[in-house]
């Protein structure tokens, strides 16, 4: 008998499974004819085209479970989890929750991103949000990969262009801002103690470059007044203001201050 076997997506079954088609007796036709109503069969049944092809069963709903439950307590910090889990409640839960996974392309996240930005959410946010869905949907994968990259973002010129000035006009102090601040406070109404803490404060940010979340989460064992450094290894939270350990490697270091501090 001529026979062949394919393989076909059914409804709730998240691999596809395998049948088995009889053709004919050989002694009834040919071989060509045979690869003819196999043809006609593939064709009729939509084998292996998206007509036929079956969602899934895990949606985004369940990425996310698995993320809360699994992968978030035994692979994140806290104040990590928390931004993340802002994102998912804020803009992507309510969005995605019913969307199997596989449907999730750069197609259909861009033009998510363009409804975000219609309803005032700006590109950096976006971004940041999509990598926290990227995170959620790799952390579930059977690869650990997403399954769109953000190459794909489609982001119009003119908001490109903007994004550049807003970087190039960000708000930075050179050596000689920072005293002409630190003069102000001295010659302001504040108490002493808080004058005193300011400018240590302006003094220290303008010597180090350090983050404001390193610079507030600094304790005075972490800065070596002989060798004019300051170790890193705490940072606040934004989200939560709490201090904890930073949140990737590179973030712990030790940071030469200027010669002028």
């Amino acid at each position: 008998m001529y026979t062949f076997r394919y393989r076909k997506d059914l409804p709730g079954v998240e691999n596809r499974v395998q049948f088995r088609e009889v053709l004919g007796s050989i002694k009834q036709m040919t071989r060509s004819e045979a690869e003819r109503r196999k043809k006609e069969f593939l064709v009729g049944q939509e084998i292996n085209t998206e007509a036929a092809k079956v969602p899934s069963v895990l949606t985004f709903a369940h990425a996310v479970k698995y993320y809360r439950e699994e992968f978030a307590p035994e692979m994140l910090r806290e104040s990590t989890f928390a931004i993340a889990d802002y994102h998912l409640k804020k803009h992507l839960e309510h969005d995605w929750n019913d969307t199997p996974v596989e449907h999730i392309t750069i197609d259909v996240v861009n033009e998510w991103a363009r409804k975000k930005r219609r309803a005032g959410l700006s590109w950096v946010s976006v971004k940041n949000v999509l990598r926290t869905m990227q995170r959620v949907l790799s952390a579930s994968s059977k690869d650990r990969k997403s399954p769109f990259s953000q190459e794909g973002l489609i982001i119009p010129e003119r908001d490109k262009l903007n994004m550049q000035l807003r970087r190039r006009n960000a708000v930075s102090f050179s050596w000689k801002e920072a005293g002409q601040i630190v003069a102000q406070i001295r010659a302001s109404d504040l108490a002493a103690s808080d004058k005193t803490r300011y400018e240590a404060l302006f003094l220290l940010a303008a010597a180090s470059g350090l983050r404001c979340g390193e610079l507030f989460a600094l304790r005075i064992n972490d800065i070596n007044f002989e060798a004019g450094t300051v170790r890193v290894d705490e940072a606040v939270c934004a989200r939560t203001g709490v201090i904890q350990e930073c949140k990737n490697v590179s973030a712990y270091r030790t940071v030469l201050l200027v010669s002028r501090l």
